[in-house]
């Protein structure tokens, strides 16, 4: 077996990980500590400013809510960011920084909503829109502390960047690697900015979680980094929501390389979101042949509610793909995938993906009455459970990527990609056809 037994977890879900967040109270003294040269904050500090150019087209093969047999928007996004180094002392301050810009190139009302871009109170794409941020870290010795607005990754909490501008959340992060092989990493945000937002007082949305009633904390370490057999162990509490707990284990042996995740949550406080008692775990297998590589993964989910997250990342099982996570409940799924580098046929740069992923055995007619995945319907005066029994699915994929090698327009990206998904209603998901065109040139300034 490759994961900790579940008292495993059920000890830890009795460790309460606000504690944690005492360290906050350090930052005045960190602070007084620390020096204002000028020469260190900017030794190695970098400036990037990516530009993205993103077209994406969703056509319907089924009816959508809001009535639109497709959704297309065209969009150029500038995203800078700024890192500094740190200033000489015990305790060396920094500064990350980041801006966005959004303009609209196509996205009428009739095809608006792809995410792509906000939406005015009728319902149109915003011409433009803006956001900035940054965090002030601290750093003494391996360990880090930063506070403020930035990413963040790990299997618990983790920030997307699938569209025009990533996401962002706000609160304080300390990553640690003090000791050989071993990352630590806990962090606790309550502010949270959207993919499509200006502002950092949204929310995250899972499946019937949200991070619109409170912050989410956690606590883990990755484990024999860059060796050939690692893992990870983290844990992490959505306020009055869930606790989840996660594991991984991964090994290589060769070409053949071996992955395993394992993911509990259990509903915690007052649950928001209902009763929760979810079990979720993913096995896979990558074997490469010079250019090629082979890979078969397998996930199940136990429990009456889907595998939630909050956070567009926030989810490390295998057949978590391009458009469906494949995280129903009761829901199993497996996945068969190719990849192809086509640099040793003479393109240099370019690479080409295709897999295929199908689910079936969802049964979400179980969910607790009147939680966030079986609410009642006032309309019809009868819980509706978000998925039915007997659902099934299936997504496939295409991708082609190609990174210029060298010359003026070197590190130039394209990447097409194509998404097929088909559902029954008891999956209740969307028979989608969905084109993704993104166009990308980073321009780095710095180190300075």
């Amino acid at each position: 077996m490759l994961f900790a037994p579940k008292n495993a977890a059920s000890e830890l879900a009795s460790v309460s990980l606000k504690p944690l967040w005492l360290l906050a109270a350090l930052t005045p003294a960190m602070a007084a500590q620390t020096t204002q040269s000028a020469p260190g904050f900017l030794n190695g500090a970098s400036l990037e400013v990516l530009s993205r150019n993103f077209y994406l087209n969703s056509d319907y093969r089924s009816p959508t809510p809001a009535g639109k047999s497709y959704k297309q928007e065209w969009a150029q996004g500038f995203i800078a960011s700024f890192e500094s180094g740190f200033t000489p002392g015990t305790i060396g301050v920094g500064l990350d920084a980041h801006g966005f810009l959004g303009l609209k190139l196509d996205g009428g009302k009739g095809h608006s909503g792809t995410g792509l871009l906000p939406l005015d109170d009728e319902g149109r794409s915003e011409e433009r829109y803006a956001s900035a941020g940054g965090a002030l870290k601290f750093k003494a010795s391996k360990t880090t502390l930063a506070l403020g607005e930035m990413t963040v990754e790990n299997p618990v909490f983790d920030t997307a960047d699938k569209r025009l501008q990533p996401e962002y959340a706000s609160g304080l992060l300390l990553s640690s690697r003090e000791f050989e092989g071993i990352d630590l990493q806990a962090g606790h945000f309550s502010a949270f900015k959207n993919q499509d937002a200006s502002t950092g007082k949204g929310d995250f949305s899972g499946y019937g979680a949200t991070t619109r009633h409170g912050a989410i904390d956690f606590i883990g370490a990755d484990l024999l980094s860059g060796q050939t057999l690692g893992g990870a162990l983290y844990a992490s509490e959505l306020s009055d929501t869930w606790r989840q707990y996660y594991a991984n284990l991964h090994t290589t042996l060769g070409e053949l390389f071996l992955d395993g995740n394992l993911y509990h949550t259990r509903d915690d406080g007052k649950a928001i979101a209902g009763a929760i008692d979810t079990t979720a775990y993913s096995l896979s297998g990558k074997y490469r042949i010079n250019a090629q590589a082979f890979t078969l993964a397998y996930q199940k989910i136990n429990g009456d509610t889907p595998f939630d997250f909050v956070g567009g990342d926030s989810i490390y099982l295998a057949n978590s793909i391009k458009y469906a996570d494949f995280n129903g409940p009761g829901e199993l799924s497996w996945q068969a995938r190719y990849d192809l580098d086509l640099g040793t046929l003479g393109i240099p740069g370019l690479s080409f993906m295709a897999r295929y992923v199908t689910g079936r055995g969802i049964d979400g007619s179980h969910a607790p009455q009147g939680g966030a995945y079986n609410p009642f319907d006032t309309d019809t005066g009868s819980y509706r459970p978000q998925q039915g029994d007997g659902g099934r699915h299936w997504e496939r994929d295409l991708d082609l990527h190609y990174i210029v090698q060298s010359g003026p327009a070197k590190d130039l990206s394209l990447q097409l990609s194509h998404v097929t998904h088909r559902a029954n209603s008891s999956q209740a998901g969307d028979d989608i056809d969905r084109l993704y065109v993104v166009i990308q040139y980073p321009l780095k300034l710095g180190p300075f």
